[in-house]
């Protein structure tokens, strides 16, 4: 399974000389299965530069999108997205955690929004109605698990037939007050992947102020690092208002932490271009 960021932001697009080397687009991850398949975690701005990829190296016949939820930070990208304006392509995106699954497309592409409606896209945009979870989406199994976040968000641990395996768990408050999800019940759904992805776009200084905003404070991000032990931890949807300096300071005391608490797991702040090849077994 090979891995690459796109976009790494949370809430909003930012952009400027203060955010470069971590990048300002908002949340999308590749994700590219032993067998080839091509899978897209969300649909923010970093969606566009994976659609070009897709594009110049041939890949972008069918791709399969999973959405975290509707929030505008993760499918800003969609109507940039090349691949969607090639009749060629088929684009097939996979049930949402809320009734959001049928309103989206129109939403997007409602001639409000946008100036092309969704009737007008080229490819064939398919709702994905698998019967049950897991999913199979090519070589891998991917499991679902509500998350806590307004509106209802959903998250993703993919196990590739390789034994490779990844949880992209964002937009997720991990102590929220009335959770639907604790943080015993997702280091359970996480347990021993190779990657995990997970929103850390606070930190102490932030609350009480942004709580219940559905966001993780990194202090909880890495006490589920603790009791998940990926072999690898990756902070991701960092603030708009986090710049690449103290994003830096963030990781540092982060594996710090982590080595006196998990050594075994290693720590990345996630940033565009980003990426990993897991090796499962």
């Amino acid at each position: 399974m090979h891995v690459t960021f796109y976009g790494v932001r949370g809430s909003v697009p930012a952009p400027g000389p203060q955010t470069a080397r971590y990048g300002g687009n908002t949340s999308c991850v590749e994700v590219q299965l032993a067998d080839g398949t091509t899978l897209a975690l969300d649909a923010g701005t970093g969606l566009r530069t994976l659609g070009n990829k897709l594009v110049r190296e041939g890949r972008q016949s069918q791709v399969h999108l999973l959405l975290s939820h509707t929030h505008w930070d993760h499918v800003l990208g969609l109507p940039f997205f090349a691949p969607l304006w090639d009749k060629a392509n088929h684009i097939i995106v996979y049930p949402l955690a809320n009734d959001a699954q049928e309103r989206f497309q129109r939403n997007i592409f409602d001639d409000i929004h946008f100036p092309v409606s969704v009737n007008d896209i080229p490819a064939k945009l398919e709702l994905a109605k698998p019967s049950s979870a897991p999913w199979r989406i090519g070589s891998a199994l991917v499991r679902p698990v509500q998350l806590n976040h307004p509106g209802g968000a959903q998250g993703f641990r993919i196990d590739d037939d390789d034994g490779s395996s990844l949880a992209y768990l964002t937009d997720n408050e991990l102590n929220a007050a009335s959770a639907v999800i604790g943080p015993d019940a997702l280091a359970r759904f996480s347990e021993g992947v190779d990657l995990l992805i997970h929103d850390s776009q606070y930190v102490l200084s932030d609350m009480p102020h942004k709580l219940g905003w559905g966001h993780s404070i990194v202090d909880d991000v890495l006490k589920l690092g603790v009791l998940a032990q990926p072999k690898r931890l990756a902070l991701f949807h960092h603030d708009p208002d986090r710049t690449d300096d103290a994003l830096d300071a963030l990781g540092e005391r982060s594996r710090l932490w982590l080595a006196e608490k998990a050594p075994s797991v290693d720590l990345v702040v996630a940033s565009e271009g980003l990426d990993f090849t897991l090796s499962g077994r």
